[in-house]
């Protein structure tokens, strides 16, 4: 078995989709860690430019300098908010519920998203999880 690489640092980025370059952030934050940000910025954009939106990229350091990243689509709560068109959800969920209903197809189509994220293909499953983050927003499920 090879050796592992020793990790020298995990970062998190929010980076709009397809649009990663040398500027701050990344540029900034790669650079301090003595990594060719460009050995980031084309493969992500690359991984990236069918998404919308700002996505999140898990990024790993080793001490050699190389690094690995994987690709986390917006947050559930994004793209709950995305397709009600609202700002934020229920300061109150449990006894302030918003005035807009999630549909049963949006539901499915956030759960379509976010399966990727989550390694699964069990549309149901996510839907249940999507669901659990809308009420928690004051937001309920109209189906």
């Amino acid at each position: 078995m090879a050796d592992a690489k020793k990790v020298k640092a995990n970062l998190k980025m929010k980076i709009p989709a397809g649009k990663a370059s040398a500027a701050p952030p990344v540029g900034s934050t790669l650079g301090q860690y003595g990594v060719n940000m460009m050995d980031f910025v084309q493969p992500f954009n690359d991984q990236t430019k069918e998404m919308r939106g700002t996505v999140t990229a898990h990024i790993t350091i080793y001490d050699d300098r190389s690094m690995d990243f994987r690709v986390v689509s917006a947050p559930t709560d994004d793209l709950i908010r995305e397709k009600l068109n609202i700002k934020k959800g229920s300061g109150k969920p449990n006894s302030e519920k918003l005035a807009q209903k999630l549909s049963d197809a949006q539901l499915t189509e956030i759960a379509e998203a976010k399966a990727h994220d989550m390694n699964t293909d069990d549309i149901p499953a996510v839907k249940k999880m999507v669901a659990g983050t809308a009420r928690s927003m004051g937001v309920e499920i109209d189906g």
